[in-house]
């Protein structure tokens, strides 16, 4: 199915309990659908809602850079054109930033972020540091790009150059004064294994959500929430 926003063609699936409760899944940065089909699987009693993300998927590709404001304004325009209201909303990484502007100023139900990073810590990795230097240098700027290509994350790597800049935005965005105004019941839950999003990033969002909650998946990954299925679904099901 598919929905116009914004002269972009979203793609997205419902499928579960016409009459359940709202449950939408929001994947993470470079993937789709196909990413949270696993999780929306297993709540079947509820009415489920996933969809691509523009640049991602089967939706439009990006003409434009975007930012996680951007997102979280298609993500309102979504909801309003397939009626969702008061969701129970589950993000990982990616999605789940946009998940955590979207709970910050829209009715949610419950929120479950699942290794959602979301305050930008004012630091430089060496890797900033080495590129800043190497285009100071004499004639060295297009090899600072060059470098930047193989240096740099994978994402960064792996994106076309509209979705370059919107990662950019993205990782330099601080969402911790929007964490700070959501009132919903919040669970984080996240690999002690994760290198994208180290465990300390969970603890520190969990300080700062009104209501929120933090479980720890011993010796998982950033995809945790895929690799402990059966006991992340046991978890979710309590909570929800």
């Amino acid at each position: 199915m598919r929905k116009n926003i914004r002269n972009m063609s979203i793609h997205y699936i419902q499928y579960g309990k016409e009459d359940g409760s709202d449950l939408v899944l929001l994947h993470g940065w470079g993937q789709n659908i196909e990413m949270m089909k696993p999780l929306g699987n297993q709540f079947q009693d509820y009415h489920i809602t996933i969809l691509d993300f523009p640049g991602f998927g089967e939706s439009s590709p990006l003409e434009n850079s975007m930012t996680i404001n951007d997102y979280t304004e298609i993500l309102e325009e979504f909801f309003i054109a397939l009626n969702i209201q008061n969701p129970i909303l589950m993000g990982h990484s990616f999605g789940g930033r946009v998940a955590i502007l979207y709970a910050s100023r829209n009715p949610v139900n419950k929120l479950v972020l699942f290794a959602s990073p979301c305050i930008r810590e004012k630091r430089k990795s060496w890797k900033e540091s080495f590129l800043k230097k190497i285009k100071k240098l004499p004639g060295m700027s297009r090899l600072g790009e060059y470098a930047k290509k193989y240096i740099g994350s994978e994402d960064y790597r792996n994106a076309s150059p509209m979705l370059r800049e919107t990662l950019v935005h993205v990782v330099n965005t601080d969402l911790s004064k929007d964490a700070e105004k959501i009132t919903c019941p919040t669970l984080l839950i996240w690999g002690t294994a994760d290198e994208q999003a180290p465990l300390e990033e969970a603890k520190k969002l969990e300080k700062i959500l009104p209501d929120g909650g933090l479980v720890e998946l011993p010796g998982y990954s950033h995809y945790a929430y895929l690799e402990a299925l059966p006991q992340v679904t046991n978890i979710l099901k309590k909570f929800l």
